[in-house]
């Protein structure tokens, strides 16, 4: 990145670009501490199929823990400018400024990373074999290309397809949204010949669900959430509520305007919140409100952005009661047996 190209971008934008470019994650953390969350699951690093758990949940904690000290900054005197750019110097000095933040707003990364634990339990339950790369997995670098660093996207895109290809890798099951789009749609853009196919975690629960006895704890009104990137960008709309409705026990609640393509914005992605952390906050507790007021219980969703949003947007309207879970929890807690 050129010193003029980075002079146009918010200091937020540059931080979470500078760590994909150079650390190959967006908060610039150790791989090894991203991938810790599967050490005791066993699965083989070099398969046909993998399943690629991405940035967001891997590192959901610590970029939680970063977005409550920007949001705290920016209604300060101080702005968010100061402590993004003091992130990005700290990366330089060795330093791991998300580790900082994690535990100065510390928060449980067993609870953050559930969603990627509970997806391997439900898809192995479908009798997939599959492998995950732990700390050899490269970032997709789908942040470079929103932010408009088309050249870098390239250039990661086609770093990671070689890293995928040198483990063996023809088939790819993701669960985070922004992931799966770049691996699947924006890849064959930059790269001649590609070749993996890419799917989303949930189409291929949603084609199971009619074969497995799915069954809910207890019974519990369920509103869903669409992520932008899975509903408006990856077109999977109809497969998570085909899931939901095949449990026993779940009554879906829909927003009656704003569901599908036409769902409310949480606020997040794209690195917006880091840019905007207010406008972002008003946003998330406006999709929120919308969601609380359909009688729901629990609000799933299936973005580790969107779970951030939504837990905080909820929090802030004084909906403390309703629980906020990605689908690959939902599906887990109701596998009989």
């Amino acid at each position: 990145m050129n010193s003029h190209t980075r002079d146009l971008i918010p200091p937020g934008l540059t931080y979470l670009a500078d760590n994909i470019i150079t650390r190959q994650n967006i908060l610039g953390a150790s791989a090894e501490a991203g991938s810790r969350w599967a050490k005791d699951l066993e699965l083989p690093k070099s398969a046909d199929t993998i399943f690629f758990a991405g940035c967001g949940y891997q590192y959901s904690s610590q970029l939680e823990s970063l977005m409550s000290l920007v949001r705290t900054m920016d209604k300060s005197v101080i702005g968010t400018e100061l402590p993004m750019r003091l992130a990005g110097l700290f990366r330089k000095l060795g330093v791991d400024p998300a580790g900082i933040y994690h535990r100065l707003f510390s928060r449980s990364r067993d609870a953050d990373t559930r969603p990627l634990r509970d997806a391997v339990t439900v898809l192995r339950r479908l009798g997939l074999e599959f492998g995950y790369l732990a700390e050899a997995e490269p970032c997709c670098g789908a942040s470079l290309y929103f932010t408009g660093l088309r050249q870098e996207f390239s250039r990661n895109a086609r770093q990671t397809y070689e890293t995928l290809k040198s483990f063996g890798v023809k088939r790819i099951i993701g669960i985070v949204p922004s992931c799966t789009y770049a691996l699947r749609d924006l890849f064959p853009q930059c790269i001649d010949g590609y070749d993996l196919e890419v799917r989303h975690f949930t189409e291929v629960v949603a084609e199971h669900s009619s074969s497995m006895e799915l069954k809910f704890p207890r019974d519990v009104r369920v509103a869903y959430h669409d992520p932008c990137q899975l509903g408006r960008f990856l077109g999977i709309i109809d497969e998570p509520r085909k899931v939901l409705k095949a449990i026993k026990g779940i009554t879906l609640m829909d927003t009656r305007w704003t569901s599908g393509q036409w769902a409310t914005c949480c606020g997040g992605g794209g690195g917006f919140e880091a840019v905007f952390p207010a406008l972002s906050q008003v946003l998330s507790v406006n999709r929120a409100r919308e969601l609380a007021e359909t009688g729901a219980e629990i609000v799933v969703t299936q973005c580790p952005g969107c779970i951030m949003q939504l837990e905080t947007g909820l929090k802030e309207a004084g909906f403390d009661g309703i629980e906020v879970l990605d689908l690959a929890q939902i599906v887990a807690m109701s596998l009989e047996g």
